[in-house]
This record gives structure tokens, sequence and C-alpha cells, in this order.
């Protein structure tokens, strides 16, 4: 019986990963053919003459480490609450300007200001999600319009934190996290990527987090009934997300070395909104896999890459992009899933074959 369950559980993730697989093997196709060395991977010397890699496929996944990272916080805010927080970008320029404020130090930027930096721009991102969450959990308001209020003066904030100063951050440890370590050719936001996923996957393997999230966003009553907190999950979840916030703001930070409250991920809550639709969750909140939402962030991103490789403008990559994401979001939607699938067992139970049998003769 065991071994049923395992079998349809993977079965049942597979299926959900099935159009975001789908959408990448269908751009990989469509740049092997358009450009057979879109992929190549060359050794390059940087601007500090250490050896790095290079090429489309590097940039891709590096550009997408800070949406991957909230895309993963996101996918829990959605299970739990049913809806998204639109506030992620404004709220990583809170975080940009907390870690800055306390990183940048006098005397610059020393090993331990930037820890004590990371700590406060976790922190203070999480107090700042908390009042997202409480005004989801305890006042019951839709996310999308609770998350509105940040979205609105998230930057303002920011600006109030920093000023309107841009302050150039130069040490080689900001010039490790944003680029690359020496020694080490791959982009360190990569390993930042991985470092989280893992955490979460510990997270869900010796708690039960991933069971009571599922719970909560299928049906809050019967999560209730069975002793599961609805309060405390959406709670959580939002916690959650303001670790990857803050996390993906100081890989900004670093990356562009300074700090610009307008520019610091911005847009990035609608890329990550579609991440997790593209990765086969269900925004309605209930079942997740962040796998897929992950692989939503590096779709997004080699579209992107794609479409600036074919000279398209930047003014007109949003609406490309529009086009390509509506058609894999219809694809991926419950009524197209269930056509399929209905589609699939009529040709399995040879009905199909059967009928065409009977009107050839």
């Amino acid at each position: 019986m065991g071994g049923v369950k395992k079998k349809i559980g993977k079965t049942g993730a597979l299926g959900q990963l099935m159009i975001p697989l789908v959408a990448l093997a269908i751009l990989i196709l469509f740049n092997l053919i358009r450009d057979p060395g879109f992929f190549s991977i060359e050794m390059a010397t940087n601007n500090d003459g250490n050896q790095v890699l290079s090429g489309n496929l590097i940039s891709i996944i590096d550009s997408a480490s800070a949406l991957a990272i909230i895309a993963m916080g996101m996918t829990l805010v959605t299970a739990a609450c049913g809806g998204q927080d639109i506030s992620v970008g404004a709220v990583g320029a809170i975080a940009g300007a907390f870690f800055v404020k306390v990183a940048n130090t006098e005397n610059g930027i020393t090993g331990v200001s930037f820890a004590l930096g990371v700590v406060v721009c976790i922190l203070g991102t999480i107090a700042f999600m908390m009042f997202n969450g409480t005004l989801v959990s305890v006042f019951k308001i839709q996310p999308m319009i609770a998350t509105l209020i940040l979205f609105s003066c998230g930057r303002s904030i920011a600006y109030w934190i920093n000023g309107s100063a841009t302050p150039q951050l130069v040490s080689p440890i900001i010039q490790a996290v944003g680029k690359t370590i020496p020694g080490i050719p791959v982009p360190t936001p990569v390993f930042l990527v991985i470092l989280m996923a893992i955490l979460l996957m510990l997270v869900f393997k010796f708690t039960n987090l991933r069971l009571y999230t599922q719970s909560v966003g299928v049906n809050q009553g019967a999560a209730r009934l069975n002793g599961i907190n609805p309060t405390a999950i959406k709670l959580m979840s939002f916690v959650i997300l303001g670790v990857c916030v803050a996390v993906a703001a100081v890989i900004g930070v670093s990356r562009l070395h300074q700090l610009n409250h307008k520019t610091l991920l911005v847009d990035i809550e609608m890329d990550a909104i579609l991440a997790v639709a593209i990765g086969g969750n269900n925004l309605g909140g209930g079942k997740f896999r962040l796998a897929g939402s992950v692989l939503g962030a590096y779709i997004i991103q080699m579209l992107t890459t794609t479409l600036y490789a074919m000279s398209v403008s930047p003014e007109n990559v949003k609406a490309y992009k529009a086009i390509v994401i509506i058609i894999i979001v219809v694809a991926g939607s419950p009524v197209i899933k269930s056509r399929i699938s209905a589609l699939i067992h009529r040709i399995r139970s040879g009905k199909i074959p059967a009928a065409a049998g009977r009107e050839v003769g």
C-alpha cells in the first residue's frame, strides 16, 4: 500500500511539473535551432583578474537567482493564504536600505559589519512581512489588498532609512557575494539559491510545515478542527518570505555595488507570481511544489535573455514576455489540464481507435 501511495505521489509531482518542463524544453530547443552556440560556456577573465565562467547559460542562472529565491517564499504565501504578496519588490528596497545602513560603516565594509548588516536586514524585513501577515491572517484581508500598502509606500520608507544617497559599496566581501568568490568560477548567487532550497527542504523534512501549509490552503476550517492554527501558519509563510526577500536584496545590492531604492528588485513581484503560476502551483492555495516555482523563475529569465539575444528592444520585451507567459499559464490551467487528461484517458482506453474503426467500416 505504501509503495502505491509513493508511486501516486511521484506521478502527481511529475504531472505538476509537466508544464514548466515542457516550456523549458521548448525554449531550449528554440535557442538551439536559432543559435547553436547560445548555451556555450567559456572561461573568461573578469575585471579583478579572476577566471570565471561566462555565456548565456551562466547569465541566466545568475540573473534569475534573486527571482528564484523570492519565488520560493511566494510559493508558501500563495499555498497558505490563497493569494500573493505584491510588496516584495518594495520591501526588498527596505531590506537593502537596512543592510547598507548597518554594513557600510565609516571604516568601510568589514566581515563583522557585513554579517551584522545581513542579520538586521533579515530581522527588519521579517518585521515588515509580519505586518502584511497580520493583516492577512488576523484581520482576514485579501493578500493582494493587504500588501498593496507596502507596495505603495515601501520605497519611500527605504528612502527615509537611507536618504537619497546611493553610496558605492567597494569591498571584496560585496564583490564575492554579488559576483564570484576568487578561485570559484561560478557566480555566488547560484550557491545562495541552492542554500535557500536546501534550508527549506530541511524544514519540510523535519517539521510538518509543508503538510500544515497545504492543509490551511485547502480548507482552513478542517485544518483548525485537526488542531492546526491557520493564523500561525500564515504568519510563518510571511516570515519565510521575509527571509527570502532579505537574501534577494543583499544579492541585488552586492551585484550593483550600491543601493538605489528606486530600482532595487523593481517589478520582481510580478515575475515572482508568474514563476509560481508557471511552476504549476495553484494560485488559490493548497498543494505546492517549490521546484516548479524555481523552474518558473529560470524560464522567465531564459525567455528574457532569448528576447534580448534576438535584438528585441527593452520597451517591447515585456509585451513579448506577456504573450508567451499567457500561453504557458493557459496551457497549465485546470480546464486545459482536465481536457488533456480526458483525451489521454480515452486514447489509453482504446475508445478513440475503436470509434475510428467503426467509422471506417
